[in-house]
């Protein structure tokens, strides 16, 4: 738990910690590559959440980008975005908050929605946390994305570590919203497979994710613990689910020995 106070002063920035490393550092260069790979624009209905990668760009920027590319043509709706992924290197109990008042990338910083935080906080299961925050890369890789798309809009970065599924569903309902708000769930797939293993193990969690089970391990989905959240709410709220693609680091850009897996769905 932070010995932060649970009250937002917030202000400081959360600057960025992997650009130059999951994707470029370079302004010019990074706004060129997520035009790319968000063009053309996908067809289709408009998710309210999408499930998303947030590997280097090299190897799931692709991905991300089909989920992503059904979000073009919203940038006068979406004027929040909550934004969900694993703590990677810091143990964390629940959900964690930052206390930053704006997250910066390469293209500019994004203002965080205190008046969101300060609901979240009010639930026990949220506290401040920067120090989960300071080095994660799940929710910064998808930062540029999101700026791309959206010109005015708040952030509600938070990161999901011990938390069982129906805590992380209560917390993502009470900031739900309308159609202002998307929710964006980071996770991964299957790690360091050989290519057919991986490609079997991954299929396998595509029809769980499909089929809204909320049973996913973290063998199967590093981000497992928001994700098995959302499923759990998308079944509540009796959303449907559509896949929009699943490769793995071997498809992209490694060797096939030793691969990542990298799915993108959208709920409606």
């Amino acid at each position: 738990m932070s010995s932060v106070s649970q009250h937002h002063s917030l202000s400081g920035r959360r600057p960025a910690a992997v650009n130059g490393y999951f994707y470029p550092g370079d302004a010019g260069e990074l706004a060129a590559l997520v035009e790319k790979l968000l063009t053309p624009p996908a067809q289709g209905k408009t998710p309210k959440a999408i499930i998303v990668p947030h590997a280097g760009y090299i190897y799931s920027g692709a991905v991300a980008a089909s989920g992503y590319s059904h979000l073009a043509g919203l940038d006068k709706r979406i004027s929040r975005v909550v934004l969900l992924g694993p703590a990677h290197r810091v143990y964390v109990q629940g959900l964690a908050a930052s206390s930053a008042g704006e997250f910066a990338s390469p293209l500019g910083t994004i203002p965080v929605d205190n008046e969101s935080i300060d609901r979240l906080l009010e639930l026990p299961q949220v506290r401040f946390n920067d120090a989960a925050h300071e080095y994660e890369h799940s929710l910064e890789v998808h930062l540029p994305f999101l700026q791309r798309l959206f010109s005015h809009f708040k952030l509600v970065p938070m990161l999901v570590g011990e938390a069982d599924p129906e805590t992380v569903a209560d917390a993502l309902d009470l900031i739900w919203g309308s159609d202002e708000t998307l929710i964006v769930i980071s996770t991964d797939l299957s790690h360091f497979h050989d290519y057919d293993t991986a490609r079997a193990i991954d299929e396998e969690t595509a029809r769980a994710i499909e089929n809204l089970s909320s049973q996913i391990g973290p063998e199967q989905a590093c981000g497992c613990k928001p994700l098995n959240g959302l499923l759990t709410l998308a079944r509540r709220k009796k959303l449907q689910i559509i896949n929009y693609d699943l490769k793995n680091s071997g498809d992209t850009a490694g060797d096939r020995q030793r691969v990542v897996g990298y799915g993108a769905w959208g709920l409606y």
